[in-house]
């Protein structure tokens, strides 16, 4: 990663919410190339509302967004989609009644239509257990099956940046640090991550640099490991 470099997403002065609620109150973030980013945070915290901004799901109040040095404020989520910001939402969002292959394939519909054999490839390389269940009901996928087809499938719209919302909730702890661990390796490919999750403690060991968001700001940023020593991580996220 060059520190010459500039980022595959700038956000800045980033104002958002719901009627007459503001959630995002004035963030400010980016990412670098190759860089893994983790926004952390409890619950309530706005984590769900900066990932449907950036996927241009709901509109920004304020700010900037620049991603791959062009503005996406305003931009449709299909745009967004088709310039390579792909978001693996929360809760996998597969579709329960098609095959894992059908699931993979709807993921290129935007992105990627051209390399879709080869990129199928690479999403069974990369999750063998899939490759087990192409025809298997998406459905019928065990939680941390399903989490695997959620983000091969965002890995089929060849992302220049890919958003994981909390790809470890619900998960058990073996197939935690299995997530965990694809994250990395994923990112050592030359992958950007943008890593929203309340997994404190796993999220900061893979992290090049860590956002802690409270009551829609960011209470705490910095590289990972100083985010991870510092005594205020405590107070900003568990309150102590």
């Amino acid at each position: 990663m060059s520190e010459a470099a500039a980022p595959i997403l700038d956000v800045a002065g980033l104002r958002a919410g719901y009627g007459g609620t503001e959630i995002l109150r004035g963030i400010a973030l980016s990412v670098m190339p190759g860089e893994i980013v983790a926004v952390l945070g409890s619950n309530g915290v706005g984590k769900t509302t900066l990932n449907k901004v950036l996927s241009g799901v709901l509109p920004a109040r304020e700010g900037t967004i620049a991603f791959n040095g062009r503005p996406i404020v305003g931009a449709s989520p299909a745009d967004i989609v088709a310039a390579g910001l792909i978001h693996v939402p929360e809760g996998r969002r597969i579709f329960p009644n098609l095959s894992v292959e059908e699931n993979l394939i709807l993921g290129s519909y935007r992105r990627g239509r051209e390399r879709r054999s080869a990129n199928l490839e690479r999403v069974y390389a990369t999750f063998p257990r899939l490759k087990e269940r192409v025809s298997q009901f998406a459905g019928t996928l065990s939680g941390g099956e399903q989490q695997m087809l959620a983000i091969g499938r965002g890995m089929m719209a060849e992302p220049r940046l890919l958003i994981l919302d909390e790809p470890s909730l619900g998960l058990s702890p073996l197939l935690v640090e299995e997530m965990f661990a694809l994250i990395r390796t994923l990112n050592a490919e030359g992958l950007p991550i943008l890593l929203v999750e309340q997994n404190v403690v796993q999220s900061l060991d893979i992290a090049h640099r860590a956002f802690i968001l409270e009551n829609g700001i960011f209470a705490l940023s910095g590289p990972a490991a100083t985010v991870a020593a510092d005594p205020e991580l405590k107070r900003a996220y568990l309150g102590m």
